[in-house]
């Protein structure tokens, strides 16, 4: 199993570099989307001054680089798989002159910190991928210090984030992939009601609490939805891959259509759902 989840999270690292150029071509846009949930889990963890914060799976930096803005003596570790997205992070906090911040590429399940190092922990959209959540949950409890608070988000059921399943379903929908197996890394891996409330309380939290929180995409145009999409999803671009010409352009074609029978005006932005958890050490 060990060799299973070492597979997995080069995979994921390999993946993460590749496509950490879209990432940032489109970081304006998709932070704005993705910030409710940043916003909700900064409210939950309340981070005070001097508080010494861990950002797992932050990518290009965020909600870390927002809580080191509001700290005055404290300071925030945002850490990653991949060190290219993390290389974006850094050019970021330094456009917005933000210094009490310090990077490190690692793995959630092997956090190279000692216990009890940290004041609050926020993890926005990292559960969903990890090989091995118990272990990862495990990991954050063990740095985080008695009395300290972590919030998560992860997404929400399917049908209310079309700005997945209008491309993934179209590709399942003319494509015969091999279905993942049950429990392996995905988008919707941790929609489950009270999957990751479970998950906390096993690890040794308290006070858990769970809030859906909504966003909307504002991608503009059919267009930029598609160019953004395959720009940024992995899972999207592997999927195509496999695909002839014909087939890559039958997908685009009814995607686009969906996407301009939703939003018939032609002003494409989508409503997502997600689920923020919160608990306490």
């Amino acid at each position: 199993m060990e060799q299973q989840l070492e597979q997995i999270r080069e995979q994921q690292k390999e993946s993460w570099n590749r496509f950490s150029s879209g990432w940032k071509k489109w970081d304006d846009l998709v932070m704005d989307f993705l910030e409710p949930m940043g916003h909700e889990i900064i409210r939950k963890i309340y981070p005070q001054n001097t508080d010494v914060v861990l950002d797992i799976a932050a990518g290009t930096g965020e909600p870390g680089l927002t809580i080191a803005s509001m700290l005055k003596g404290g300071k925030v570790v945002i850490t990653d798989l991949s060190e290219d997205m993390l290389a974006i992070a850094r050019e970021k906090a330094e456009e917005r002159g933000i210094k009490n911040i310090e990077t490190r590429a690692c793995d959630v399940c092997e956090l190279p910190f000692p216990d009890n190092t940290f004041d609050a922990i926020s993890c926005r959209f990292g559960f969903m991928f990890f090989p091995d959540m118990e272990l990862a949950a495990k990991e954050m409890v063990r740095v985080l210090k008695p009395g300290g608070k972590i919030a998560t988000s992860v997404w929400s059921a399917p049908e209310k984030n079309f700005w997945v399943t209008a491309i993934m379903g179209t590709i399942n929908k003319n494509m015969d992939l091999p279905a993942p197996p049950p429990g392996a890394p995905g988008m919707f891996r941790c929609a489950k009601e009270d999957l990751i409330t479970d998950l906390f309380l096993r690890a040794g939290l308290k006070n858990i609490s769970q809030r859906e929180i909504t966003g909307q995409l504002n991608a503009k145009t059919t267009d930029g939805y598609w160019n953004m999409m395959l720009d940024i999803g992995a899972p999207i671009v592997a999927a195509l891959s496999k695909a002839d010409d014909a087939m890559k352009e039958k997908i685009k074609k009814e995607v686009f259509e969906i996407v301009n029978q939703k939003f018939p005006d032609g002003n494409v932005i989508i409503d997502s759902s997600a689920l923020v958890i919160y608990g306490e050490k």
